[in-house]
């Protein structure tokens, strides 16, 4: 890809599923005796892939994560902070979540124009070059590129099936039984999708899978790209953060 590269970190959740007292994306993860929140695995997958600026979507009580990213310099890039807007219908501010397609759009005006290199701030993927590997398997021709991994979990995850060349044939969200396997877990974009998902959110549509399936439909190219002995870890419960404890202990 020749175009210009951007990376975008959505992290305006609230997080108050872990009740912590801090923000969930800097969660401890403690391997050979270091430190590393949890968002720093996402800036290093795309700082890894050659990025130098990255857009990190906030709330307005995340002053802890900025006091830790701080400008990015440290991390080899340039970080900027967009704060997303909680609104109602009549402007009126509430604590409710607008959703993820509101989140990345919030950053239209940093990434309009530009390739965009999207995951998740509470994630730890593997391989560390998954964007690195995803931008190498983009074709001219792709407007949307999905990473995928296995999951055994279908009903957290945004569910991707490809044909043999690797075209998407579906996306299904979240699905309590699905004959798919594999998830998407983070996403390269071109312009065209950037357009399109400003519109649609624009036009009060939320749901990031229907705003997908709706480029598909409206003739954008989506592929996946499977991720050799992937690793995906969502650090959204008690739970998931046990299990990654665990896969990190049998790791050592």
């Amino acid at each position: 890809m020749n175009e210009e590269l951007i990376g975008l970190i959505p992290a305006a959740g609230k997080g108050v599923r872990l009740g912590l007292p801090y923000p969930k994306e800097l969660y401890p993860v403690i391997r050979n005796n270091r430190y590393k929140p949890v968002a720093q695995f996402v800036v290093d997958n795309l700082t890894i892939a050659g990025l130098r600026h990255i857009v990190l979507v906030i709330n307005e009580t995340k002053h802890q994560l900025v006091g830790y990213f701080g400008n990015g310099q440290r991390f080899g890039c340039n970080i900027s902070y967009v704060v997303q807007e909680t609104l109602n219908g009549d402007g009126v501010g509430q604590s409710t979540s607008p959703g993820l397609a509101h989140a990345l759009d919030s950053a239209y005006h940093l990434i309009r124009g530009k390739t965009v290199c999207f995951g998740m701030a509470d994630t730890i993927m593997q391989p560390e070059t998954v964007f690195a590997d995803v931008l190498r398997a983009a074709h001219e021709d792709d407007d949307v590129i999905l990473a995928l991994f296995p999951t055994t979990r279908p009903e957290k995850f945004g569910m991707v099936g490809i044909d043999e060349n690797g075209v998407v044939t579906e996306i299904v969200d979240k699905p309590k039984q699905t004959h798919l396997t594999h998830m998407w877990g983070c996403i390269v974009w071109r312009p065209r999708f950037t357009e399109l998902l400003h519109e649609a959110v624009c036009n009060g549509i939320g749901d990031f899978a229907q705003i997908m399936n709706d480029a598909r439909s409206a003739g954008l190219r989506f592929r996946g790209a499977p991720m050799s002995a992937g690793v995906y870890i969502d650090l959204g419960t008690y739970e998931e953060i046990m299990e990654m404890d665990h896969r990190f202990r049998e790791e050592r």
